[in-house]
């Protein structure tokens, strides 16, 4: 295909925005393009426009995709995306997706490009109808991917489940650690979002002089989000220990964030310029404005 020819087939699928109701068809012939990219661009429209009438014509092309070429899993990824968007809830598609592996060359070896697809499937998953075992197994392998992004994914999943099971799953995630501070961020919001009761002693833990100082800026980070008055508790315990400059800076910053007003109130007690700054940051900084 000449670019001109290219150029005029994605001008053409912009075009049926303005025009919904016309673009069933076009869209659907779209689909069916050896040309991944337009797949994608047709996908795509497919979710904004809600088209669900295309699912049937979005799984067939997921399909062929898997089998034929799809550089950076263009087509694969937008479909996926589409299909959660159309409420699509059989769990067979994201299963395939989750599964999918797609090793492409990159200077000096490869890189496997399929991350961003199992993450959006492991979202997807999570809606479709499983027994909890099932879905408790999918998740925990999604949670151990090679791919950090995939890991991220899957602890965000674990906590919106809805499945009580999930929580010791996250904590023994936690406590077996990963080489990306990132995962274990993830996996303390999640624990503090789904058990905040419980779950603040146990992030707690994690502010100890003994952890590398990235785990205890994302377990502040995750404490300062929770509506647990002793989240914040732990965060002042956590100030008047020996801190480095990057963590006691991370630390203000986190604290102005926090949703809790005892946040800005320990932050205006504090009485230094660096405290003060980060108070202009947050959602109370109003109430302790001084003339």
């Amino acid at each position: 295909m000449s670019k001109q020819a290219f150029d005029a087939k994605i001008a053409a699928l912009e075009a049926l925005r303005g025009v919904p109701l016309d673009a069933q068809e076009p869209l659907r012939r779209a689909l069916r393009d050896r040309n991944n990219f337009l797949v994608s661009k047709a996908a795509a429209m497919a979710g904004d426009l809600f088209v669900s009438a295309l699912i049937p014509d979005l799984l067939a092309a997921f399909d062929r995709t898997l089998v034929d070429p799809d550089p950076q899993c263009w087509a694969k990824n937008a479909i996926a995306k589409a299909l959660k968007e159309l409420a699509h809830h059989d769990a067979d598609v994201y299963l395939k997706g989750l599964s999918h592996i797609q090793m492409e060359p990159v200077w000096g070896g490869q890189v496997d490009t399929a991350a961003t697809l199992r993450g959006t499937c492991v979202l997807a998953l999570i809606d479709c109808q499983l027994p909890d075992l099932t879905m408790l197994t999918h998740l925990a392998e999604a949670l151990a991917d090679p791919e950090k992004a995939v890991r991220v994914d899957a602890a965000i999943a674990l906590a919106r489940a809805g499945i009580p099971e999930a929580a010791p799953m996250l904590r023994f995630k936690a406590l077996s650690g990963d080489p990306e501070p990132e995962v274990l961020g993830q996996c303390f919001h999640s624990l503090l979002q789904m058990a905040p009761g419980d779950s603040v002693a146990f992030v707690r833990r994690f502010l100890t002089p003994d952890r590398d100082d990235e785990i205890r800026a994302e377990a502040a980070s995750a404490l300062a989000q929770s509506h647990q008055p002793a989240a914040i508790e732990a965060l002042k315990g956590l100030w008047s220990a020996l801190l480095s400059p990057e963590l006691r800076r991370a630390l203000l910053l986190f604290l102005a964030a926090s949703p809790q007003r005892e946040a800005a109130e320990f932050l205006a007690g504090l009485n230094t310029t660096e405290a003060r700054e980060a108070l202009q940051a947050s959602r109370y900084r109003e109430d302790f404005k001084t003339d």
